[in-house]
């Protein structure tokens, strides 16, 4: 379950936690297990998510969450198969936008 964020340069782990239906201990946690994540950091210590790192996150999350790989799996598949696992997600995430329009649309008629 990934809710779609606004468009920004940065976001607040609240903002990413809130938009993924976890906790921030489980993105603290994921930004330490995967190397892809690379949030900044202020001054204060807090964590600006670039949209990159929200790319990354949706990818883990559909490893992880959807489609039940153990943290280790995850990582070798994103090692070993980033390329191929990206574009089929991100073909998914398509379909799935179309899907959520046209039910729109059918809700209109």
């Amino acid at each position: 379950m990934y809710i779609d964020l606004p468009e920004k340069r940065y976001y607040a782990i609240g903002e990413v936690a809130k938009a993924f239906g976890v906790n921030t201990s489980l993105i603290r946690f994921w930004e330490k297990e995967f190397t892809v994540l690379k949030p900044k950091k202020n001054a204060k210590g807090n964590r600006k998510f670039t949209p990159e790192d929200i790319k990354n996150l949706k990818l883990i999350f559909h490893l992880v969450k959807e489609r039940g790989f153990t943290l280790e799996g995850a990582k070798t598949h994103l090692k070993e198969e980033k390329k191929d696992t990206l574009s089929n997600f991100q073909i998914i995430s398509k379909l799935e936008d179309i899907k959520n329009q046209l039910s729109k649309i059918k809700d209109q008629l």
